[in-house]
């Protein structure tokens, strides 16, 4: 399929994109000028294909006034979201969850180190990450702080998936100050884990089997030292055939839809204000909630 995109408007090319119908994997071609390029934009035409689940392939120059632009539809129902494995396997070694490295993604990084820098990283000596899966988490840390920094700190990384938490075990076999736990974060109170000068949970805690209020007030008053600092992390995006695509889902909305995010970081920020913390939020395709003890 060739679309003739050259000299539209940004209102016109939505409205052509609106009414396309392509199949997972199909690739559409769209002609635009290189002055259209210079005035919409690169930046804007990959935001283009996310907005309609495509990824951007490498544009082609067809002749001195015009390039041809790639969109590749996503494959819809490649997507972990839409598993019907509700075991604790759903995020193991074999699902497509686990081929999923967060850490690749810029937008995710750049902003998780940035929430890492303020809440003094360097300055902690036990960090708690619900929800660990394979570390990923904890190897930003790693590359964040000097050998010596990193093995004088304890980790612990919890995960309900057995598979994950053994592949984090190998992957961090070198470092005996950090461990990983399989166990079900909905009963914390079984370990004897003490208190922590940091606790991350990214993408966890808004699980469909967690009680998101009582258990972020629980990890608060059970499991963080005094003076310690919070780092939780929360999905505004979903992940279709590899891509990260920005936005999250709500039920019954076909586009993306903010309201049940916004209500879980506004409890978290307004009970950790309460409590006396510098609270910020930051991000994209992930919301960081960063909270710092006010001094």
């Amino acid at each position: 399929m060739i679309l003739n995109l050259r000299g539209k408007t940004s209102n016109e090319i939505l409205a052509v994109f609106e009414t396309l119908h392509v199949e997972g994997g199909e690739v559409v071609e769209a002609e635009v000028l290189e002055s259209d390029i210079k005035t919409i934009g690169y930046k804007a035409f990959a935001d283009l294909a996310q907005l309609y689940f495509m990824r951007l392939l490498t544009p082609v120059k067809k002749d001195e006034t015009t390039t041809v632009l790639r969109f590749q539809k996503l494959h819809l129902n490649s997507s972990f979201h839409n598993s019907d494995d509700e075991s604790s396997e759903k995020y193991g070694v074999e699902s497509a969850f686990f081929s999923i490295d967060k850490t690749k993604e810029f937008s995710f990084l750049y902003h998780y180190k940035k929430a890492l820098e303020f809440v003094n990283v360097k300055n902690k000596k036990r960090i708690l990450n619900l929800g660990v899966n394979r570390g990923d988490e904890f190897e930003v840390i790693k590359n964040m702080l000097s050998y010596d920094e990193f093995c004088a700190v304890e980790f612990v990384g919890i995960d309900y998936s057995a598979s994950a938490i053994e592949f984090a075990k190998k992957e961090f076999s070198q470092h005996e100050n950090v461990k990983f736990i399989c166990h079900d974060i909905n009963s914390l109170e079984e370990l004897e884990l003490g208190r922590f000068d940091l606790i991350i949970s990214i993408g966890t805690l808004q699980s469909s089997n967690i009680e998101f209020n009582a258990v972020f007030m629980s990890i608060y008053q059970n499991y963080l030292a005094q003076g310690g600092a919070m780092l939780l992390g929360f999905p505004n995006c979903r992940w279709i055939d590899g891509e990260m695509i920005y936005g999250a889902k709500a039920p019954n909305y076909s586009f993306s839809e903010l309201s049940l995010v916004l209500k879980d970081i506004h409890f978290c920020k307004k009970y950790l204000q309460q409590k006396k913390y510098r609270v910020v939020v930051s991000g994209k395709d992930y919301l960081f909630l960063s909270a710092r003890k006010i001094t």
